[in-house]
């Protein structure tokens, strides 16, 4: 019987997994999660009983990301991105070197302000459609492409509102986002623009030095204006003059809510209830200035996320539930004994390892849950659970099923006709992501013996 059960789990999740990855036909990601969690459910391999625990620990993860993502539907409603994209051609003044540094810092600063998933949903049309007016060829757009990704995903490492796995191991192991934030920003910073900067060396000669340059005043042309040809980027026709008030009105409300989160945190607030309170006035000051209700949102919203981190973590106990975690356990405690820096290394580099063969979500999900059983002393606990961060949001950017975000990346550009297959995205990480990862991993430890 024990046999039995450990062959239906380890061959659901196997194959979920694989379709997760290869998504036929556009197969939406929260399918294939959900029948290998009613199957887990049905089988009694996970039992009902576990169904509220489960549902207290992913839930307010979810909820939190979803808020964020309405309030990025938000802004790209009333011009944001639009003003976004076409400021960063402006700000270039001609410069490929300059655009490329734009378009890290954009892609940095949504998933900051975002989420990485969000990010990418939002940077990758802009930048294929700033590289499109500026009649890049496919060689001169991959940098920018590529770049972007990989920073899109590895800023969620900073801040632990940035990607829902970090949200959902961050309850597991009890700590706030303050104390997050002291620990993990340095480092993930220092990794964060060594890949920058590791990427701008790889792709120095494919880079544009002369981009073409644009007048300014498109972005609310006037009644003349409007007779003439303009910016593709700035098509009057599709899209109207931005509202400035109602800009700045959602920005102040976007920074408070992302400012609220660590407030909160302080108070034992729960991130939750701020991103919903801050979705909430958005969608109400929305509607107060343009009279849009939420018929959009409700199109756009990714609700499925909901079903997606349920099922995972469904998942996630059912390979518990034969004994996974106590496997890492047996081996892994005796390396998370030897030292700070054994522990920073082997669980970095586990879940790096882990990341890439089965994604990012249920292995840190894995790898938090075996730290929590290892009766570690909480300084030790809590590096080894920032070390697994770093491995899920860095280090399993070496393939593109590491990570949702890649595998959601490689679908828009499919979406355009851009075809760049794993082979030339991998010819790029393979090279970026390991120095990246480990210089990420040594600045941890570092920063940590320096903070005490």
């Amino acid at each position: 019987m024990a046999d039995a059960k450990t062959t239906i789990v380890i061959l659901t999740f196997l194959l979920t997994i694989a379709l997760i990855i290869w998504r036929p036909k556009g197969l939406n990601e929260s399918i294939p999660v959900s029948a290998g969690a009613a199957i887990f459910l049905l089988t009694g391999i996970v039992p009902l009983t576990s169904l509220s625990s489960i549902a207290e620990t992913v839930s307010g993860a979810a909820i939190t990301i979803l808020s964020t993502i309405i309030m990025s539907i938000i802004l790209d409603s009333i011009g944001f991105f639009r003003w976004a994209a076409f400021n960063m051609i402006e700000y270039a003044r001609g410069s490929g070197i300059r655009l490329f540094c734009c378009v890290i810092a954009l892609c940095f600063l949504m998933t900051v302000f975002f989420n990485n998933d969000g990010s990418i949903l939002i940077t990758t049309p802009i930048i294929l459609k700033m590289t499109n007016l500026l009649q890049f060829k496919l060689h001169q757009k991959i940098p920018y492409l590529i770049s972007g990704a990989i920073i899109a995903t590895a800023a969620s490492a900073p801040i632990g509102v940035s990607n829902i796995a970090n949200l959902i191991a961050l309850r597991i192991v009890g700590l706030d986002l303050n104390e997050y934030a002291l620990r993990m920003l340095v480092p993930s910073m220092i990794g964060i623009v060594a890949i920058a900067f590791f990427l701008y060396s790889y792709f120095r000669k494919q880079v544009p030095k002369r981009i073409q340059t644009v007048r300014p005043g498109w972005i609310n042309p006037s009644a003349q204006d409007r007779k003439r040809e303009f910016h593709p980027l700035m098509d009057a026709q599709d899209n109207p003059p931005v509202d400035w008030w109602l800009f700045r009105i959602c920005m102040i409300i976007v920074v408070a809510t992302r400012a609220g989160f660590f407030i909160g945190s302080g108070f034992g607030v729960p991130m939750e209830w701020i991103a919903i309170t801050g979705a909430g006035i958005l969608i109400a000051l929305r509607w107060f200035r343009t009279g849009t209700g939420v018929r959009d949102l409700l199109i756009k919203t990714p609700w499925h996320i909901l079903l997606f981190a349920f099922g995972i973590y469904v998942l996630v106990e059912g390979l518990q539930q034969i004994g996974l975690t106590r496997f890492l356990v047996r081996e892994l405690a005796p390396l998370l004994n030897s030292g700070d820096l054994n522990v920073v290394i082997v669980t970095g580099g586990l879940l790096t390892i882990m990341s890439n063969m089965m994604n990012n979500l249920p292995s840190v999900m894995i790898g938090t849950l075996s730290l929590t059983e290892m009766n570690l002393d909480p300084h030790t606990l809590q590096l080894a659970y920032l070390a697994n961060i770093l491995g899920s949001d860095i280090g399993a950017l070496l393939t593109p099923p590491g990570t949702l975000a890649a595998l959601i990346w490689l679908f828009i550009l499919r979406q355009h006709q851009i075809k760049l297959s794993w082979k030339m995205y991998m010819k790029v990480s393979v090279v970026i992501i390991p120095a990246g990862l480990l210089i990420s991993l040594l600045s941890l430890y570092a920063w940590t013996q320096l903070i005490g």
